[in-house]
């Protein structure tokens, strides 16, 4: 039976970005860190790729240069009222890579400085043993002083060893449609759109479109998000991407392509006629009351909960990588693997405080103030231009007071950091 100081389970940036961070702290626990996953990379990954300002700026922390295909984003529409939208261009907004290209840079880079990975195979069962973990993969058997949850939204970890527990569930479904099938300007303009509309028809999330690179060929990745209480079926949903699916489409589309679709979730094709790929995948929201640690466990990424308002989850599994590999460092060196302080210290920092305050931002935005608040969001440009800025993590707003956030919308002229 093989044994390590830290096995992850997962290797996306969540799992990849503990492993580089652990290395980097301490490079001798170069071949005592195992990352696991189900899959082999490059691997498909369902998801929108959007890198905000501050994932990048964690990327450089870890001297990982971003040389993946990618397309710069330096504006956005946003539709949040009827005959209104808000176009901002202060730059720099995103930068939209394709998951299955970026998680291999990633780990790629995580076993060239030491980790090791194994990849093809599925963790079935997980042990709690008296000094550590004992995981059963679908080949063989490990033992552990550590298990790092990075295995997603439903993650196994977070079920079999701390306790299933409430939290907000969103889901969300894409289609990647070519530029040349369609009218659309936001390739050329370096744009992506939000589309928040359906908000009053009972949608608690919102539509997308991203510019993006598939095999070195112009798309736009169409998605709509939806936080999933009391709010869209999944019919409705599908209904809504469709219509927005054709109304992107040329008018030389032929019929078949612009209507007919199927969808895949789970690994499971529903098919609803024979067109696009409609792609669902799950997003499990932070909940501040909700534990993410045990005795020899931590969980990181989309496994501890990705921020419920708008569904991003990389720069945040990039921030939870950072401060697993803290706590872990610190268990090494006591031998105390209770972890009894990793919720705590996740929640009182700014990254558990932004966290929070974007939960309690789902509450306005799509509940029964919505029109209000988006009323005032869209009128105020100095709202919109800090509270970008607080989202992407530009120029520490990430980690400031909320106090200070509103004195800089009050005031005309916002003070610099």
């Amino acid at each position: 039976m093989e044994c390590f100081d830290v096995i992850i389970i997962g290797s996306g940036p969540a799992g990849t970005a503990t492993a580089l961070n652990l290395l980097r702290a301490d490079p001798a626990l170069a071949g005592n860190i195992l990352l696991l996953d189900k899959a082999v990379h490059p691997r498909e990954k369902i998801c929108a790729g959007g890198l905000i300002p501050h994932t990048l700026d964690c990327l450089n922390a870890l001297e990982i240069p971003l040389t993946v295909p990618h397309v710069q984003v330096n504006r956005a529409r946003v539709q949040a009222l009827p005959g209104h939208e808000v176009v901002c261009e202060e730059g720099g907004m995103c930068s939209i890579i394709r998951r299955n290209e970026f998680d291999f840079l990633l780990v790629r880079t995580a076993t060239e400085r030491g980790a090791e990975i194994r990849q093809g195979e599925k963790v079935i069962r997980l042990v709690r043993e008296p000094d550590g973990i004992r995981v059963v993969t679908e080949k063989t058997t490990y033992r552990t002083r550590i298990v790092v949850g990075a295995d997603g939204s439903g993650s196994r970890v977070r079920r079999q060893l701390i306790g299933q527990t409430r939290q907000p569930v969103g889901k969300a479904i894409m289609s990647d449609v070519p530029i040349s099938e369609t009218d659309w300007d936001g390739f050329v303009q370096q744009r992506y759109d939000f589309n928040f509309l359906p908000v009053q028809d009972g949608l608690r999330g919102y539509l997308w479109a991203f510019p993006c690179l598939i095999d070195q060929v112009a798309h736009v990745n169409l998605g709509i998000y939806s936080l999933g209480v009391n709010s869209f079926s999944n019919a409705a949903l599908q209904d809504c991407l469709s219509a927005e699916i054709n109304a992107f489409s040329t008018a030389t589309a032929s019929k078949s392509e612009r209507v007919q679709h199927r969808m895949v979730s789970g690994g499971h094709v529903y098919s609803f006629g024979q067109t696009r790929r409609l792609r669902a995948f799950p997003i499990h929201g932070y909940a501040p009351e909700r534990p993410l640690a045990a005795p020899h466990v931590v969980l990181v990424g989309d496994a501890a909960g990705a921020e419920p308002l708008m569904g991003e989850g990389i720069s945040f599994a990039f921030e939870y990588g950072a401060f697993a590999a803290q706590a872990i460092c610190e268990a090494l060196q006591t031998k105390d693997f209770s972890f009894d302080a990793y919720t705590r210290t996740i929640t009182q920092s700014w990254l558990g405080k932004k966290l929070a305050r974007l939960s309690f931002a789902t509450k306005l935005f799509y509940g029964r103030t919505a029109r209000l608040w988006f009323t005032l969001a869209a009128r105020n440009t100095r709202l919109q231009s800090i509270g970008l800025k607080w989202y992407n993590g530009v120029d520490g707003w990430h980690q400031r007071s909320g106090w200070e956030a509103v004195r800089a919308v009050i005031n005309r002229y916002p003070r610099q950091p």
